[in-house]
Formats: structure tokens, sequence, C-alpha cells
């Protein structure tokens, strides 16, 4: 039961130590490998990777809950999948099980702003080979690569309207998230107060302030990657 228990000692996990470059390092070759691959991949036979990737990515995320649970670790204040990487995560496995459009215009800016942060800055107590540690770094990796896998495989691309849905989506959702926060006593989201520890929130204002920067920081760097991955025009 090491590798599904232990304690953070046992597998105390350093940032940017090897097993977290070699993470870094797995992100850039599989987003190379994607991408250059991309032209057989529009092979029909690869559709049902898909299905398989979708349900792994659900899988894994119950063996997480159900890992919580037998630790005693499993709690309603922070358990529920509503921070924004597992927004994420969610919106990978209906995008790579329906291919609906409209969760990949949602998923490109959640993945790449939230997951590629975690991955460089992992919030993660548990080190290579704890399963918290396959768990952690997979799902991320994979909302990455989910994304790349829709934008240069299947064609999908922004379009400024997809930043108009980002913002409608976060507007939507934050009210429900900041209800739910104050029932079960949580900070989902940092919608209650700030992390105890330093974090860049604490160049964004006091509370309830540094809410509204955030928003403000994440539609502008949206803009950036709707730029970076728009449709180009020829000629």
């Amino acid at each position: 039961m090491g590798w599904f228990g232990g304690s953070y000692k046992e597998f105390n996990f350093e940032m940017f130590s090897i097993s977290h470059f070699m993470i870094i390092a797995l992100l850039f070759l599989g987003s190379v490998l994607i991408y250059f691959n991309r032209d057989s991949l529009r092979d029909k036979k690869w559709k049902k990777a898909e299905v398989t990737a979708g349900l792994s990515l659900l899988l894994i995320e119950v063996t997480y809950h159900i890992w919580m649970t037998v630790n005693g670790i499993w709690d309603v204040s922070h358990a529920i999948p509503l921070e924004l990487c597992s927004i994420s995560l969610v919106l990978s496995v209906l995008l790579l099980l329906t291919r609906k459009k409209v969760l990949y215009e949602i998923l490109l800016f959640t993945a790449l702003l939230g997951a590629s942060q975690a991955i460089f800055t992992p919030l993660l107590n548990f080190d290579f080979p704890h399963f918290r540690f396959f768990h952690f770094f997979y799902t991320h990796l994979m909302d990455i690569w989910v994304v790349f896998y829709f934008t240069w495989v299947v064609g999908y691309r922004p379009t400024i309207l997809s930043v108009v849905k980002l913002f409608v989506f976060l507007n939507v959702l934050m009210p429900i998230i900041m209800l739910i926060n104050k029932a079960v006593d949580g900070n989902y989201m940092f919608l209650s107060h700030k992390p105890k520890s330093p974090s860049l929130l604490d160049l964004l204002g006091p509370y309830p302030l540094y809410i509204l920067s955030m928003e403000f920081l994440l539609i502008s760097l949206s803009l950036i990657v709707w730029f970076i991955f728009r449709k180009k025009r020829l000629g």
C-alpha cells in the first residue's frame, strides 16, 4: 500500500527535482510528437483512442477520490472537483467523448493557463512513484495534450467569441462556487480568501478586489492565447 498510501515525508515532492524535470520534459516531448504526427493522427482509427483517453482520465480521477477516502482525507470542503484544473479535467473527458467544439473553446484557456502553471509550479506533496504523483501529472499533462490534439489534429481553432464564451462561463460558475464555498466552508478557486501561503494573488489587491483582478488577468491572458491559436488568414 506504500505507493497508494504512505506519508508526506516518505514521498516528499521537491519542485525542480529530477522527477519534476522529467515531467516538464515529457510535456514538451508529447506536445512535439502530437504536432509533428498531426497528419497521421487524423486517421479514423485514432478516434477510438479519444474515447480510451477520456475513460482513462475518468478512471484515474475516480481512483483519486477512492484514495482520499481510504486515507481519511476526503472532505466536502476541498474534494469536490470545483477547482479550475478539476473543471479542465471534466471538460477534457467530455471533449474526448463528444468532440463538442464549445468544450474545446473553454478548455483551451483553462488548460493552457491553469494546467500549465500546475505542471511548472505544482502544489503537490507526493513524489514519484506515489499514486498521487501519477494522478496529478497525468491529468494535467492530458489536459494540455488534449487541447493540442484538438487544435493540430482535429483542426479546432478559437475565435474572439471563444473568449466571450469563457467570460460567460466563468461568471455563471463563480457565483455558484461562492455559494458552495459558503455552504461547505470551502475555498474553491480561492473565492473565499487568499491562500495562507504567499502567492501571486497577494499582488492583486485585498478581498474581494483580487477576485476581479484575477478575472481581468485571466481574460487578458486568454486574449493572448486566442491570438496565438486563432485561425490565420492566408494571403
